[in-house]
């Protein structure tokens, strides 16, 4: 019997029912969305754009995620230990952890480090199969996942439903490309981003890579608003009194990379911070350090309801990518395909018939007039037979064109399309087997039903959506007060 190709593997299915099982205990609310992403995921395997041992609902964190990124000496560890109560990260001047460090609740009273293997293998962390991705990029660094990652856990209650994700400095050593996939990675993952900058070197030439990958790249996406940017250690800046100054510097750099707003903060930490022998000066800091920490540490506590709508408008904004892109794309990369095998199949079947041309009609001296007149001297049976191995060859150049033609698209195409890196190039091989016609138009699996089912499903993100609404809003403030009870509301004049 041949296997079902719209139906997940057995593995991951039980995978999915661990996680329905982990929502139903911890985030019912979640619990809903869980048959949409199946539902979605039947319509990428007819794509070819997921294989049947992945979901897009493993692709995906089901926990509040929290990034903190930037470059070295900026802050981030001691911020991090600052809003966890407790010493967990080592802090100091110079590159102090050069792994990603993932940050979750563990057992009361204990602390446990260990090695990104722990992330690699466990589908309910961040990093799943990361030494995978490290490898496509990294020949041989895969196997050295516990060099990239690891995982601890700490008891702080703060930490309680989420996990934190410290990067190592964005600018460490020479950019590998296995560190960028990473941090692209943390980057989709995340329902909230923290982007440190250092007070002390404002200036864009210290912070080149930080500009180029954490700020002019976030202006692509579309939630660029779960950005904050983050001047840390301004108390530096007292020494001097400029912290005007130092901040008109610090956006100007920030405005080259092409960002002219946002969410921009600046803090110090007050163990860690110089004394500030001026009364009037101090509470002009404090005042605003007080300020802008408030409103970092109201969205951190407000993650768990930013990775609910996140999680709701996955469904939505990948549909909408299948349809608006990476079909598109698709059947540009067919047409394409097509153009060139038949240009090759036209070359081959000019050169072929000049060979039997001059086989059949070679009338000059030497060995071809000798050959040609042997030829014409050959039975109906005979021309049939040579016809037969004229057709063969044909045929048999045909595919080979069509192999060759795939192998040089197929190396434009993309295995990592869109936010949820859905393998374009696996859908175009799928379009372009032997047993597929050449003159087929629409990918695999695409047709006025799938359009109605992707349809369908950006209706359900947006009804889940709706659904949290009614948890977290109430426009008729009705809520609580008995009136209209068992009644539905109805909208504001």
């Amino acid at each position: 019997m041949p296997l079902n190709m719209n139906v997940p593997s057995k593995a991951l299915a039980q995978r999915l029912k661990s996680l329905e099982s982990h929502l139903k205990a911890e985030h019912p609310d979640l619990l809903d969305m869980v048959p949409t992403y199946k539902v979605l995921d039947k319509s990428l395997y007819r794509l070819g754009l997921l294989s049947r041992d992945e979901s897009l609902a493993t692709r995906i964190s089901w926990w509040p995620l929290v990034s903190i990124l930037g470059t070295f000496s900026s802050g981030k560890s001691t911020f991090i230990n600052h809003f966890l109560g407790e010493k967990l990260q080592s802090t100091g001047n110079q590159a102090v952890d050069d792994k990603f460090t993932v940050i979750c609740y563990g057992p009361e009273g204990e602390r446990h480090v260990l090695p990104g293997t722990a992330l690699d293998a466990d589908p309910r962390f961040p990093f799943y199969r990361m030494s995978n991705e490290i490898e496509k990029v990294a020949s041989g660094e895969g196997k050295r996942i516990d060099s990239y990652l690891q995982l601890k856990t700490t008891s702080s209650d703060p930490l309680k439903g989420k996990i934190i994700i410290d990067s190592p400095g964005f600018d460490a050593d020479d950019q590998r490309r296995s560190t960028l996939r990473l941090t692209n990675r943390i980057i989709d993952l995340s329902d909230l981003v923290l982007v440190f900058f250092d007070a002390r070197h404002p200036e864009p030439g210290a912070m080149g890579d930080t500009l180029a990958h954490l700020v002019a790249e976030p202006l692509k996406r579309p939630d660029a608003g779960k950005f904050l940017y983050i001047l840390n250690q301004i108390d530096t800046t007292a020494r001097e009194d400029n912290p005007e100054e130092v901040v008109a510097a610090w956006q100007r750099a920030i405005a080259q990379a092409g960002l002219t707003s946002g969410s921009f903060f600046c803090i110090y930490n007050q163990e860690a911070a110089f004394p500030i022998e001026d009364a009037a000066l101090r509470a002009r800091y404090e005042s605003k350090r007080d300020i802008d920490l408030g409103g970092i540490y109201k969205r951190l506590h407000g993650v768990e309801v930013e990775r609910s709508y996140r999680i709701a408008n996955v469904l939505k904004i990948v549909a909408g990518e299948v349809e608006t892109d990476i079909v598109p794309a698709l059947a540009r990369a067919m047409e394409k395909w097509r153009r060139w095998v038949l240009t090759g199949d036209i070359f081959l079947a000019t050169v072929l018939a000049a060979v039997a041309g001059g086989l059949f009609f070679a009338t000059g001296s030497g060995p071809f007039m000798a050959l040609g007149g042997w030829l014409r001297g050959l039975s109906g049976l005979g021309l049939g037979l040579a016809g037969l191995g004229l057709l063969a060859f044909a045929s048999v150049g045909h595919f080979w064109v069509r192999k060759m033609m795939t192998r040089l698209i197929a190396r434009t195409l993309s295995d990592r399309f869109g936010q949820a890196e859905l393998d374009m190039k696996g859908a175009f091989l799928k379009n372009t087997r032997v047993y597929r016609s050449l003159f087929r138009t629409d990918p695999v699996g695409w047709g006025a039903s799938a359009k109605k089912r992707l349809s369908e499903i950006k209706e359900l993100s947006s009804a889940h959506v709706r659904k949290l609404n009614d948890l977290y809003t109430d426009p008729s403030g009705r809520i609580g007060t008995g009136d209209g009870e068992g009644e539905e509301d109805t909208p504001a004049s």
